[in-house]
């Protein structure tokens, strides 16, 4: 771990109130900057949608919740904050289940903050709206835990910048990326778009979060209680619409990676301690990997 990452986690670890929520209401001003200039360093900003130009390295990290092991040894790996030709694209579910979430969400802020063009923080379903509320949901009591009788002022303050996260990302005729999956009866990219503003009278927003692949034809209500189930026939459509060869997800545990759909859909899941997994992932996208279908890229992930 090279100094500027290790000084990063400890400033996490002993980060105050203050400091954090200085750091909240920073990266939510970065994010509205975002949203009414229409860019993020080179790439376009459509309401909830970042389109990714072609040419500039990816690296694509899925559910944290609260693994900070698991967060600094991709950021390690990957070498981000060594090389500025790196994207990073967080696809949500920063907290919740581990026991470092507070510390998880620092450090992806303070990333955020720092590096605001190389940085795309997208909305899990545990940084969902209010009225999508879940159990358990432990994030509320680790950050009373931590800053004692502020923490739930702190909350609220993070909870308003879960609004300014982004809830779709396209790689342009290359890749679709979401938290969850596909809605499925959206019928252009601008439905994915504005699935915020249209939420809640359309469920495009509860589907992006909290849908999953299965192996079915058509969708069905999931057990999850929010979002469905969709099959390759829906996933079909939504590549055609996108035009895009692959959907990357993450959303579902699993141990560190896989395949739905004939090669269609690839999950990644980036943490181990909350779920006992053997293995965590990453994904690097280079210039060279922009034409893989989804099997293609699980032959790249990178496991640890």
């Amino acid at each position: 771990m090279n100094a500027v990452l290790k000084n990063i986690i400890e400033k996490a670890v002993s980060t105050s109130d203050s400091e954090f929520s200085a750091l909240v209401r920073n990266v939510a001003s970065i994010q509205k900057k975002e949203r009414s200039n229409g860019i993020v360093g080179d790439s376009v900003v459509n309401e909830g949608l970042v389109r990714v130009k072609q040419g500039r390295k990816l690296i694509l990290v899925g559910d944290l919740h609260g693994d900070l092991e698991s967060l600094a040894t991709i950021l390690h790996r990957s070498g981000f904050i060594d090389d500025l030709s790196n994207i990073i694209i967080f696809l949500g579910d920063y907290g919740d289940r581990g026991q470092e979430s507070v510390e998880v969400y620092y450090v992806t802020l303070y990333l955020k903050s720092r590096f605001s063009d190389r940085v795309i923080l997208m909305r899990g379903n545990h940084e969902g709206p209010s009225d999508l509320p879940f159990m358990p949901h432990d994030l509320p009591n680790q950050i009373i835990g931590k800053f004692g009788n502020t923490g739930s002022v702190v909350y609220q303050e993070l909870r308003t910048l879960f609004d300014l996260m982004y809830h779709g990302v396209l790689l342009e005729n290359s890749y679709l990326i979401l938290h969850g999956g596909v809605p499925v009866t959206f019928s252009s990219v601008s439905d994915i778009a504005n699935a915020n503003k249209t939420h809640p009278k359309i469920r495009h927003l509860e589907e992006i979060l909290w849908n999953d692949p299965l192996e079915i034809k058509g969708s069905e209500p999931s057990a999850r209680g929010y979002g469905r189930y969709f099959g390759k026939d829906v996933t079909e459509q939504a590549l055609k619409i996108t035009n895009t060869k692959a959907l990357i997800r993450a959303h579902e545990p699993c141990n560190g990676f896989k395949l739905n759909h004939d090669g269609l859909v690839l999950t990644l899941f980036s943490c181990k301690v909350p779920y006992g997994n053997a293995n965590a992932s990453y994904l690097a996208i280079a210039q060279k990997n922009c034409d893989l279908d989804a099997e293609g890229l699980a032959r790249i992930v990178e496991l640890f």
